[in-house]
């Protein structure tokens, strides 16, 4: 479980330091970054999957996100008025992006390409990258490091069989892959490879399609399907595998809360498709995807990827709310809450009924952002406030 996700120079967000918990609640006004901090966790995510380049490119490039703001702003009382103090940023610019777990913790940091002829003179450079032990950076704790193409690790077992500090794992690493492109492996780099399949692991939804045209409204082959594709696709497989490999009494009663005397049935067509059945208190007879409306169809597609059997090391639900009707907010909420107990979740919202169910839990950790002067910021936290946190040098 992540304890804290750090971002630093990424559009809105100069410096920030966001604590973390089992179900994390992120809300705002709009345009106060949550949609930033939402696209930074993704980047994280991008490193593992060797993506974090291209995902850039498609943002427009790494010099389009970095932070136009000043370096530093202070501001003081004076009769009533706040005047501003800002030193402009000098130097070379960074965009860094890590977290800290409980076991390993990791940091990156993404810059410029120097000047070369190279068509692909902007795709931005991985500059830097450590993994340490524990959540606390600290010199003695970091296990790897990268330095431009050299990749090291160190530890008690490297000093005991070379009887040096550090062993090379890779010494010709491109400034365009990651570490975990490069390394990783249970005899050589284990902790390199744990981190990957934890980030790689995390699950993100943000883009469920429900238009008339939607793969999910069609009969999809079916295929035991432990977790849900990120568009939906595959929703009858998925419920069908909750039924006969997860917890088919909790889909039921997810079904019940929401619309109170419906159920659902899983129909094989023949080829092995799957087409989903839904019955609805006082009709006749079952309603197909086809005919569901946006609301239903979504929350079904939630229920899905929340009810996974085979929980995510983290998932990630952006605006979960979108098309649903508010009287199926709390239903929602007691879905999350119950999936949190199995998997770190993530919820950016800004509905206030879902919010306010999910700050019902005395377990939800809710981070409120603001804009101060362009930057995006934690409501309440002060100096003295953020975890610890300390970039490697």
């Amino acid at each position: 479980m992540l304890k804290t996700l750090a971002v630093a120079n990424y559009r809105s967000i100069n410096k920030l330091v966001v604590p973390l918990d089992r179900l994390n609640l992120i809300t705002g006004p709009n345009g106060s970054g949550k949609s930033n901090l939402y696209r930074a966790l993704r980047l994280l995510a991008e490193t593992a999957q060797g993506g974090v380049i291209n995902a850039l490119a498609r943002e427009g490039g790494l010099d389009s996100t970095f932070w136009a703001g000043p370096e530093t702003i202070s501001r003081r009382m004076h009769n009533g008025e706040v005047p501003v103090e800002a030193v402009v940023r000098q130097g070379v610019k960074r965009l860094r992006l890590g977290f800290a777990a409980e076991d390993f913790s990791y940091a990156i940091s993404l810059g410029l390409p120097e000047k070369t002829l190279s068509y692909f003179s902007l795709d931005p450079e991985v500059k830097k990258e450590c993994i340490w032990a524990g959540h606390v950076y600290r010199p003695a704790s970091l296990l790897v490091q990268r330095s431009g193409p050299m990749v090291q690790r160190s530890g008690p077992m490297v000093r005991a069989r070379e009887g040096r500090a550090w062993d090379v794992l890779a010494q010709h690493t491109p400034n365009y892959h990651s570490l975990f492109d490069q390394v990783g492996s249970l005899r050589g780099s284990p902790e390199v490879l744990l981190l990957r399949e934890s980030i790689r692991g995390w699950r993100f939804y943000d883009h469920f399609r429900s238009d008339a045209d939607a793969p999910v409204r069609q009969p999809q082959l079916g295929t035991r399907t432990p977790v849900l594709h990120h568009d939906g696709r595959d929703l009858a497989a998925a419920l069908q595998t909750i039924r006969e490999i997860g917890d088919p009494e909790a889909l039921q009663r997810a079904v019940s809360d929401a619309f109170p005397g419906a159920r659902l049935n899983i129909q094989p067509l023949q080829g092995g498709r799957f087409a989903l059945e839904f019955y609805q208190e006082g009709l006749l007879r079952p309603l197909s995807a086809a005919e569901l409306s946006d609301g239903t169809l979504r929350y079904l597609l939630l229920i899905a990827a929340l009810l996974t059997p085979r929980p995510p090391t983290m998932m990630v639900l952006n605006e979960p709310e979108t098309s649903l009707h508010p009287d199926l907010l709390p239903a929602l909420a007691r879905l999350i809450i119950q999936a949190s107990q199995q998997c770190q979740v993530w919820v950016v919202s800004h509905a206030s009924r879902l919010i306010a169910a999910l700050q019902q839990d005395e377990g939800c950790n809710s981070i409120v952002l603001e804009k101060v002067l362009g930057e995006t910021r934690i409501v309440g936290q002060g100096i003295l406030d953020a975890p610890a946190w300390h970039w490697p040098e």
